[in-house]
């Protein structure tokens, strides 16, 4: 017999090799049917993998992240045999579970795919699902791998990184994959299926090889999911940032310029400025200090904080200067400097802590096929800032920091997050700078502080940075996506590498623990993310410009004009319209520029001092006459229903 541990701490007693299958239906069998995955002692098993030790088991069902993966990745296996039967001699690759599909890389040699051919590929893979096949897994040697795939030299090119013992395959119907393992029970679970685009993607990444075609698909045990998921799809065509972005004039690309270096045009510009005074005046409260640093460093500044050892062939190639042997970088982070600023003069436990905070724009070589709008770029500015402090005062500082994230978060209408504590992984500790104890005592402070603060949290392992654990908020947006933005860090490894001390109480010098925190992430990403929450429909006392006035006719201009004069008086941003078109045209442009509020006058309202005053997205059923000051005390309220107070 074997004893398996449930997530509920409960434990059951089965015989030798038994299956997960079998755990589900000892508990019921409504369980039984909507397992599609499993772990084991943390592996990802299929429902089927006998169990011959004692060990502690996980089921997935569709409603779990795992167990959308398994769904995925066995859709993406169905989705490989089509492609492969409607397509003779083509070479498969690599097709692994994303956060919303799946995809598989494919060396479709001469023969082409497009839109046109969607439709037939997810027949094929329907017609396939329907059969029922089992999903089993079984080893094989690498004699034999190599054998199978003798005329696939992607495959081929896995296998070889591959230890002999450790490969396995996976079979269903007449189709054998290269493969770990992770899959649903049987195709038959699989009711829909969406081919959702296609796109140019290297091989392993890596433009100096050859380019393959990524089919992206996504799929769902219902019918109806799917049609909910296609809607969302629509709506977020409509939210899309860079479409926004353009219609609002925002901000805009240019192939001068160069590929992911946005330019931020006037109405961009004010929305970025209105944010960082918003955090400033935030960080001001909380004791703050702003700092500035220049956009390049001495290559010596990275090498010392180890960002070059981890990122320098994916930063711009160093600067070279007429001394021999000087290089410098375009800054890729903010915090070596911050260091070095730290260093300027010698602290005392007293003067502690010290929070340096600076909208430092920094540089980092992304791919170009990996460049996306707003939200991966090669430039951009992050609201960073870092504190040094004593290990007594890490607890409150970084408390601290989540009440500043969650503040940023309420302000801008984001409600729906989890907190995600991203932790080393145990099993690949090279990836990491540092000793264990501190890398300890760091997580340790984060999982405390996540508690105390009662955040929904979850810990992820792997995730976290190169120099130290982290808190970053997963929040979800107007459509369920989830995207990664406030990120809070704890770091004792900079102190190390750049000597920062204090003196202590006990006259000795001690090495601060240091804070990196950024809520916005990065301003170019955030206001992406932003513009899709809010469809364009900023909080009001974010809008660039918070009322528009349409005059009826060139006659009220001058009326117009004073009306806009009044306004700015109230502190209140608003434009005049003053084109020779109908008021009709005139509000259709207001409503698609998101103007919160048009400002109506005419002869009416020129004669009675008022306005009459229309909201973005009403019919006009609603419009109300009434006074500036009346006006402006509405814009207040509607402020003051968003804007929190820190």
């Amino acid at each position: 017999m074997i004893k398996i541990t449930l997530p509920d701490g409960s434990v059951k007693e089965f015989a030798q090799g038994a299956t997960p299958m079998d755990v589900a239906l000892s508990i019921s069998e409504g369980l039984a049917r909507n397992v599609i995955s499993a772990s084991f002692n943390n592996t990802t098993i299929e429902t089927t993998t006998p169990l011959t030790t004692d060990g502690s088991l996980t089921l997935y069902t569709w409603n779990n992240e795992e167990g959308k993966k398994a769904f995925w990745h066995s859709t993406s296996h169905v989705m490989a045999q089509a492609i492969e039967e409607l397509y003779p001699g083509v070479k498969l690759t690599i097709g692994p579970a994303i956060e919303n599909g799946f995809y598989y890389d494919v060396d479709f040699g001469d023969q082409k795919i497009s839109d046109a051919d969607f439709q037939k590929i997810e027949k094929r893979v329907i017609e396939i699902a329907r059969e029922k096949h089992e999903f089993k897994m079984r080893s094989a040697s690498k004699a034999d791998a190599l054998a199978f795939y003798k005329d696939n030299e992607y495959k081929t090119e896995l296998i070889e990184n591959l230890e002999d013992g450790t490969i396995t395959f996976c079979d269903h119907s007449t189709f054998t994959d290269l493969c770990r393992g992770g899959h649903i029970p049987n195709t038959g679970i699989i009711k829909a299926v969406k081919i959702l685009s296609v796109a140019g993607a290297y091989w392993r990444g890596d433009e100096n090889n050859k380019q393959l075609t990524r089919v992206y698909g996504i799929s769902f045990p219902k019918q109806k999911e799917l049609t909910e998921y296609l809607h969302m799809l629509e709506e977020a065509k409509k939210r899309d940032h860079r479409k926004l972005g353009k219609e609002l004039e925002l901000f805009h690309f240019s192939q001068k310029v160069g590929q992911g270096l946005p330019l931020w045009l006037p109405k961009g510009a004010a929305l970025r400025d209105r944010l960082e005074q918003f955090l400033k005046k935030a960080q001001k409260k909380a004791g703050y200090e702003q700092v500035v640093s220049p956009h390049i460093g001495h290559k010596e500044l990275y090498v010392t904080s180890g960002h070059y050892a981890k990122y320098g062939a994916d930063s711009f190639q160093p600067i070279m200067t007429p001394h021999e042997g000087e290089e410098f970088l375009l800054k890729p982070m903010n915090c070596p400097h911050h260091c070095e600023i730290y260093n300027a003069k010698p602290w005392s436990y007293k003067d502690l802590p010290k929070r340096y905070a600076e909208f430092g724009t920094v540089y980092r070589y992304e791919q170009s096929g990996e460049l996306h709008g707003l939200t991966r770029v090669r430039g951009f500015t992050q609201d960073d800032a870092h504190i040094f402090c004593s290990p007594d005062q890490l607890d409150t500082e970084f408390k601290n920091v989540i009440d500043l994230v969650l503040y940023v978060f309420g302000s801008l209408g984001f409600e729906n997050f989890t907190a995600q504590v991203s932790v080393r992984d145990l099993d690949n500790l090279d990836k990491y700078i540092g000793n264990v104890e501190n890398w300890e005592k760091a997580e340790n402070a984060i999982i405390n502080a996540a508690k105390d603060k009662g955040l929904n949290y979850v810990i992820e392992s792997g995730e976290a940075a190169f120099y130290g654990p982290k808190l970053d908020f997963m929040v979800k947006d107007a459509l369920g996506r989830s995207w990664q933005l406030g990120t809070i860090q704890v770091d004792y490894n900079l102190p190390e590498r750049f000597d920062l001390t204090y003196k202590g109480s006990d006259n000795e010098l001690h090495r601060p623990v240091m804070i990196h925190r950024a809520p916005f992430g990065s301003m170019e990403r955030f206001v992406a993310i932003l513009l899709e929450h809010t469809a364009g429909n900023f909080p009001i006392w974010l809008m660039p410009e918070q009322a528009i006035i349409l005059s009826l006719s060139e006659k009220y201009e001058n009326y117009a004009q004073k009306v806009l004069n009044l306004l700015e008086n109230h502190e209140i941003r608003a434009q005049i319209d003053n084109r020779s078109e109908t008021i009709g045209k005139k509000i259709r442009d207001a409503e698609v520029q998101k103007y919160p509020f048009m400002l109506i006058v005419g002869e009416e309202e020129e004669k009675n001092g008022t306005i009459s005053v229309r909201k973005h997205g009403d019919d006009g059923k609603s419009n109300r006459t009434m006074t500036i000051e009346e006006f402006s005390e509405l814009v207040q309220e509607e402020i003051n229903k968003t804007l929190k107070q820190f």
